[in-house]
């Protein structure tokens, strides 16, 4: 059976050195891998623990140096643990030096009182939208399709007034949604300042949060279906802005909240 390319991407191996893993081509960007398969990776890190118990509840990753092509490290460790929850910090090296560092609560969750105040945008249906061909040179949006609502990649150097882009997405191949996988698409969007600016600018992710709202058995039950995305920056200045995110199901079901602080530059070269 072929082995999906995001399944080896954060594919991890015990070692004696620690949990070892490797970049893969499919799931480059720019500058070295995808954040959302690096974010991915370290989650998967922790779910393969011994001692992990429960759900993801939240993972906060802060990229802090470009990975290389090649092999890298994760090592976990439990900080502190309770009836309820876990937290975790989780560190990926490279060459003898740290590249990304993570935390992450895991717990267990139960039935309560439960409402939801955030609702799901109106739009379309991932079947009547056109899919969108990942741009050249960036090569893991080749692995997901798109159907962009609204906020498509600007590429006319024309100003947006708005940050805001909302589209479908799903692996291409297909494959069945699990944490990991929600965490890879938090990081989907493209830099919000691009739509303010017309086209791209140097920018770069330096540090995500995500927060999921569901559990194992709910993810499951949606398989391998769209998930409708969509992301607004709230501040661009002095270099900074910031992202907010929601991942929704086709029914509704708010799966995720993430946010993320961004750096950017004018232009290149400056």
């Amino acid at each position: 059976m072929t082995t999906h390319p995001f399944d080896s991407a954060i594919e991890l191996e015990e070692s004696d050195q620690g949990l070892l893993g490797r970049t893969v081509p499919e799931y480059a960007n720019m500058v070295g891998p995808f954040g959302g398969a690096t974010a991915a990776a370290l989650l998967r890190a922790v779910e393969l623990h011994p001692g992990r118990a429960g759900d993801p509840v939240a993972l906060t990753v802060n990229f802090a140096a470009p990975i290389a092509d090649g092999e890298f490290r994760i090592d976990t460790t439990l900080a502190r643990a309770n009836r309820s929850n876990q937290h975790w910090m989780i560190s990926l090296h490279q060459d003898g030096n740290v590249m990304s560092t993570a935390t992450a609560v895991f717990g267990i969750r139960r039935e309560t009182w439960s409402d939801a105040e955030t609702q799901i945008p109106d739009v379309p249906s991932p079947e009547s939208v056109d899919r969108t061909p990942g741009p050249e040179g960036v090569r893991f949006l080749q692995n997901y399709d798109l159907r962009f609502v609204a906020g498509s990649p600007p590429a006319d150097g024309v100003a947006r007034p708005s940050s805001t882009t909302t589209l479908w997405v799903r692996h291409d191949p297909v494959r069945e949604l699990d944490f990991s996988a929600l965490a890879a698409l938090s990081d989907v969007f493209y830099p919000r300042i691009f739509l303010r600016r017309g086209g791209p600018v140097p920018a770069g992710t330096i540090s995500m949060t995500v927060y999921f709202h569901v559990d194992g058995a709910e993810l499951a039950r949606l398989g391998d279906d769209y998930v409708l995305a969509t992301a607004t920056g709230q501040q661009f200045a002095r270099g900074y802005f910031d992202q907010t995110a929601q991942l929704w199901s086709r029914d509704g079901d708010l799966l995720v909240t993430s946010s993320q602080v961004v750096y950017y530059k004018d232009s290149f070269g400056s």
